[in-house]
């Protein structure tokens, strides 16, 4: 069973149900018409010459063409890849060089890049998704009169092809097979709870094609989801009220805009009745907006990372007073109870470490005691278990009895309740004569002022600085201290803008901020 074949299904049992409501194109899509554009499309791949395990590269905006294409790319067992083409250059090339792309799929604008790239140039088939191009085929899939529909991808072929930014060496190429690609639609289906009927707006790639294989409507808005933390939150507004959208999964960035959209139309978005957000730290004044923002939604963060989505998820409502009291302790980040699909352990942190092959009782022995701060590590079927040609392997893999297991990077701590709290990345831990301090516990404490709009924890020149984005504010700089004593502080210092993750403009980027206060 594949994604593919998941939407073959919906295609027969409910036909007429919309999949995808472009608001860009101003296109909508059954699930039947879906199903025939996408047999349409991969007929036409093959009489392009496309075969089965080789890969296209894609750089098309979320769309429904995407989808189209990306699940013909499916269909015959080819291979999707996505980069960012915004890293440069050298990382354009040096990705190409890790898996050589047979195929090059773009919108126009895209197509420019060939003229600084090499690498895109050499590519023997390119398709343009929009005008003419010299030496480029047109996309033209939907005028075909040809049709495949036999899914011949296998369960063990590779699907989807994405890589890391590669800013500490060469990128890392996550390969998720379309068996991967079924195990973490099993693992999403029930942790976000999609059903069907249910109308989703649509942020990030991998979860409409949860949303396509459940029978969700999916709903892609007219704005640029390149950055979350900038959308035009009233025009999101205006398509959340005109498709009568139920649920919403984004980052933490994305939901801000909304809340202050909410706050200044002095309105609610009373319909929605489930949203999800992760990708970022959430923090619980975010979510207590969200709950304000949607009263009569089900609001929930949700813990994962690019290996292993998801990981964990907490409701709004689970989170109980002495809940709030612990992260205002400094005892870290609630994020949840791990979901059920997922092995999940803290070990000791020994990032930075190779651990390689372990037995099981050397395992055991690594394992911590409920409430003990160490490495979280998680195995499963969802959970990439290795990289392209073993790139970052060994930093991130170990082997348990013949299990992979992989390492997050995050740090954390099991409750006497079973659930996950996080102390934030192993890396960005500060170690110093005073001892160990991870950056969550003093940043969930700092989330907790108003006027704190992003807080980090470092370490420079042998002291603990809380840097803070916030306006220079004296009397803010004072409470802070105060409420981070413990913890040791030495100073708060101001930033007008922290510096953040591309994607979704929402994680602290720390060192990019190192860098920042060494300048």
């Amino acid at each position: 069973m594949t994604i593919g074949d998941h939407l073959s299904a919906q295609a027969k049992t409910r036909p007429e149900a919309l999949a995808l409501i472009d608001e860009r194109a101003g296109r909508t899509l059954t699930f039947a018409q879906l199903d025939d554009e996408v047999a349409r499309a991969a007929a036409w791949w093959r009489a392009c010459g496309l075969q089965r395990g080789q890969a296209v590269l894609v750089f098309v905006p979320m769309s429904a063409e995407l989808y189209v294409a990306l699940l013909a790319i499916f269909r015959i067992g080819a291979v999707a890849l996505f980069l960012d083409p915004s890293a440069g250059r050298n990382h354009l090339e040096q990705c190409c060089a890790r898996w050589a792309p047979d195929a090059f799929l773009a919108i126009t604008k895209a197509h420019l890049l060939r003229m600084r790239s090499r690498a895109l140039r050499t590519i023997p088939l390119k398709v343009s998704l929009g005008g003419w191009l010299p030496r480029t085929r047109r996309w033209l899939a939907g005028e075909t009169s040809e049709r495949l529909y036999l899914n011949a991808a296998q369960p063990a072929d590779a699907a989807l092809v994405t890589f890391t930014s590669g800013s500490t060496g060469v990128p890392k190429a996550a390969v998720r097979t379309q068996a991967f690609l079924i195990a973490q639609y099993r693992a999403l289906a029930p942790s976000i709870e999609l059903h069907t009927g249910d109308v989703d707006l649509a942020t990030l790639p991998v979860f409409t094609l949860a949303n396509l294989a459940a029978g969700v409507t999916t709903v892609i808005p007219d704005v640029d989801l390149r950055r979350p933390g900038a959308v035009d939150a009233a025009k999101i507004w205006s398509q959340i009220e005109r498709h009568a959208v139920t649920r919403i999964t984004a980052s933490p960035a994305f939901f801000e805009r909304l809340v202050e959209e909410g706050l200044r139309r002095g309105d609610t978005l009373a319909r929605l009745n489930k949203l999800y957000t992760g990708g970022a730290p959430v923090f619980p004044r975010l979510l207590e907006s969200l709950r304000g923002l949607a009263p009569n939604a089900d609001v929930v963060a949700v813990y994962g990372s690019t290996e292993a989505e998801p990981i964990a998820h907490v409701a709004a409502t689970e989170i109980q007073a002495a809940d709030l009291a612990a992260m205002r302790a400094g005892r870290g980040l609630l994020a949840g109870r791990p979901v059920a699909e997922i092995k999940l352990r803290v070990v000791r942190d020994r990032w930075g470490t190779p651990r390689g092959k372990l037995s099981a009782s050397s395992f055991a022995d690594e394992v911590l005691l409920t409430g003990e701060l160490g490495e979280i590590v998680v195995a499963g079927d969802h959970v990439l278990t290795g990289y392209l040609g073993g790139v970052g392997d060994e930093e991130t893999k170990f082997q348990v009895h013949g299990e992979v297991w992989h390492r997050t990077g995050d740090a954390g701590r099991i409750d006497e309740h079973g659930r996950l709290w996080l102390a934030g990345r192993c890396a960005a831990c500060v170690e110093d004569a005073q001892g160990k301090l991870y950056p969550f516990g003093v940043e969930c404490v700092a989330m907790t002022f108003a006027l704190v709009r992003r807080a980090a924890l470092v370490a420079l020149n042998g002291k603990r600085l809380l840097i803070v984005e916030a306006e220079r504010y004296e009397e803010l700089a004072s409470a802070l201290r105060e409420a981070t004593a413990w913890a040791r502080v030495d100073e708060v210092r101001f930033v007008h803008d922290m510096p953040l993750d591309k994607r979704h403009n929402a994680k602290i980027d720390y060192p990019a901020l190192h860098r920042m206060l060494d300048e």
